[in-house]
């Protein structure tokens, strides 16, 4: 039912608009019509209606009835009259005059008789066809005056000029002439200057007589029609054609001020005014107001614009209901876009788990590990308002990684990649097989994943404090790592990649381990994070030949020229985070006075027994005795031959050994688990490159 509202009501309103209003043209009692012409008041055709100089005759011996002006037939046929322009179009008429004839003719186009009437100067022009003629127009007041009311008209053709179409309808000397009608003029004379009485200076086709008429301008300026009205009035052929002219007419013979006074005054109508008339030098003009149309000589004839009012209704309406129509429209396309969009990403998501779901369960040991950590692409996008910008916490080598609420309130870290190639696919996986199997409180731990794009999104335990080189590297020297921090820092990140190259059947070699991937939570307990780069090295491998993968100034040598991956490549950038723990140096962008990078500069120092020219003077004031054996581990890690480096866990338990009591690590065990490939826990505490002997005495230096 809603939907047929508009269409009715616009129905409505066009038949409004299409239904004629009741106007009030005349008096009651009064002829309203003659044949086909209306006959409003003032004007009349009874007696009884009469207003003075306003009397019409209708004629209706002829069918249909013709209307004439006075009182009798014989006066000039009305086409139209109209109130609102103060105008009556009458049949023109057309006079012939002899070429030779010298005497001025006298042409009155209004009768003597009708008072109210004058040539409408506006609407109608002087149109003399013929050839070889000067003309010159006056009016009879003018003629005794010697003065000319007209500009002069000049035709001089010939049968070769004839054969010229004549421009836009207008006379240009070419067999005719035109000129304009002066204001207030009812007839006039013209005197014509011959200037060539050959016949052979004329189209053979042509009237030796020339013919002059007063001619609305609308008719004679029509383009479609001109020529042939030049070519009928030249052949004096105007029998049975209505050539329109236009007669202005006024009220009274006095202006509006002195008629206001007077009991005949014309404005009747409550919502009329009076105009003095400019069309003649006498009388004045009635019109409705603004706003009001109808007849203002009649009483409520002026009646409010209604018909205008509901057409502009219907065209209001008609633009709303397009506008209406366009919205449906487009609300439809964006509906249905919309509906395609939600189909599509559907399909896309479901693509993209069976995809990834089959990539990580080839990864998995345990097929039921990656069904317990699916999350669903909608869950994360409400966790990150959409992954908004304001929730990026940081930019990894890997992707994004956004801050993120769960429905149960959880607060996670998600990543997300921002290149979609098959490497980062690849990557993610590797990151997801790697961590669900790992359980240790020094690894950040992952919840789990969402399989439902290209490259899946991971979502970790969010780490409040974040990385350990933004702790190092701040502006405010008040504010770095005390040095006992540093040091249990520095231990627990020794645990962890001793736990990592630990494994029973796959060790985990980290491959990118540097400070920024080290996170600190609000206890400033150490986490190692972003997996990406990881690689497993089965139990029967020592190395692995791999592309190269890290960050420079952390990077393995060795590794980065060979391209033999082992467990010392993790034990050298460990070394380096050492480095980095003592002197708040940034690797990356560290360069010597003597032009040498960090490291290089490090081991200088330290072997010309200079080390304190580098050390943080925090760590020299809180503890350079520890320091330099700390420094003394990081060489060993540093050293060139990854064979000659020392083991992750021989490195855990130097440290733990140097803090003696101030490091707990009881119950470490019980946080220990790595799921190998057979599904069991294991955990091998010492790595496949420790010697039992190297074990045997760093177990016996340990403070009991």
């Amino acid at each position: 039912m809603r939907g047929l509202v508009l269409p009715m009501l616009l129905m409505q309103l066009a038949a409004a608009a299409a239904t004629p209003l009741a106007e009030n043209i005349t008096l009651d009692g009064c002829e309203r019509k003659c044949g086909e012409v209306d006959v409003p008041y003032p004007f009349v055709t009874s007696y009884g209606c009469h207003r003075r100089g306003f009397k019409v005759t209708c004629d209706r011996t002829s069918s249909p009835p013709k209307l004439f002006l006075g009182g009798d037939s014989a006066g000039l046929e009305v086409l139209e009259i109209s109130v609102q322009n103060r105008t009556v179009r009458v049949r023109a008429t057309v006079w012939s005059c002899a070429v030779g004839n010298t005497s001025d003719e006298v042409f009155n186009v209004v009768p003597a008789n009708l008072e109210p009437y004058v040539l409408s100067a506006n609407r109608n022009s002087l149109v003399i066809v013929g050839c070889g003629f000067q003309a010159t127009a006056r009016t009879a007041m003018s003629l005794q005056q010697g003065a000319a009311m007209f500009p002069w008209c000049t035709s001089n053709c010939t049968v070769q000029d004839q054969q010229k179409v004549q421009p836009a309808g207008r006379c240009a000397g070419v067999g005719c002439c035109e000129a304009a009608i002066p204001t207030g003029l009812t007839s006039f004379n013209i005197q014509f200057l011959w200037l060539d009485m050959n016949a052979t200076a004329r189209p053979p086709w042509m009237t030796p007589n020339v013919s002059v008429l007063v001619v609305g301008q609308e008719w004679w300026r029509d383009t479609n029609t001109s020529a042939f009205k030049v070519w009928l009035l030249s052949l004096g052929h105007v029998i049975g054609q209505v050539i329109p002219v236009v007669l202005d007419w006024t009220v009274g013979q006095s202006s509006c001020t002195a008629a206001q006074t007077r009991p005949e005054f014309g404005c009747v109508s409550k919502n009329s005014e009076c105009i003095n008339s400019t069309s003649s030098a006498y009388g004045y003009v009635c019109q409705c107001n603004d706003g009001y149309d109808g007849n203002p000589f009649v009483p409520d004839g002026c009646q409010g614009s209604l018909r205008k009012h509901v057409t502009a209704g219907v065209f209001l309406a008609i633009g709303i209901g397009i506008g209406l129509f366009l919205l449906l429209l487009g609300l439809a396309a964006i509906f249905a876009n919309r509906r395609l969009s939600i189909r599509k990403e559907k399909k896309m998501r479901e693509y993209f788990f069976k995809q990834n779901r089959g990539l990580l369960l080839r990864q998995l040991v345990a097929k039921d590990i990656a069904e317990k950590m699916i999350f669903s692409l909608e869950e994360l996008r409400k966790a990150t308002n959409k992954f908004d910008e304001a929730r990026v916490l940081g930019d990894g080598g890997h992707g994004t990684v956004y801050k993120g609420m769960l429905s149960n309130q959880r607060v996670v870290a998600i990543k997300k990649s921002r290149v979609v190639v098959q490497k980062e696919i690849d990557e993610f996986i590797n990151e997801v097989a790697i961590l669900s199997q790992i359980n240790h409180r020094n690894i950040v731990k992952l919840f789990g994943c969402c399989l439902e794009t290209e490259v899946p999104l991971l979502v970790y335990e969010f780490i409040l404090n974040g990385t350990l080189y933004a702790h190092l590297h701040v502006d405010d020297p008040q504010k770095p790592l005390q040095w006992k921090n540093r040091l249990r820092i520095a231990f627990e990140v020794a645990s962890s990649l001793a736990y990592l190259h630990s494994a029973a059947t796959t060790s985990v070699v980290h491959r990118d381990i540097k400070t920024t991937n080290i996170l600190l939570d609000d206890r400033l307990i150490a986490k190692i994070s972003d997996f990406g780069a990881s690689r497993g090295i089965s139990v029967d491998q020592s190395v692995a030949t791999t592309g190269i993968k890290g960050t420079h100034g952390y990077l393995d040598p060795e590794y980065f020229y060979t391209g033999r991956l082992m467990e010392k490549s993790d034990v050298y950038s460990y070394g380096v985070i050492l480095v980095e723990l003592l002197t708040r140096k940034k690797p990356s962008v560290y360069m010597s006075p003597e032009g040498v990078s960090l490291v290089a500069h490090f081991i200088m120092l330290l072997n010309q027994d200079k080390l304190s020219e580098i050390l943080d003077e925090q760590v020299a004031e809180e503890g350079e005795h520890e320091a330099k054996q700390v420094a003394a581990i990081a060489a060993k890690c540093l050293r060139l031959n990854g064979q000659n480096r020392p083991t992750m866990r021989n490195v855990e338990m130097r440290l733990q050994r140097l803090q003696g009591s101030d490091i707990d690590i009881s119950g470490v065990e019980e946080h220990l688990t790595y799921l190998g490939g057979n599904g069991e826990a294991s955990y091998n505490y010492c790595s496949r490159q420790c010697s039992m002997e190297e074990e045997i005495l760093l177990s016996a230096s340990l403070e009991r």
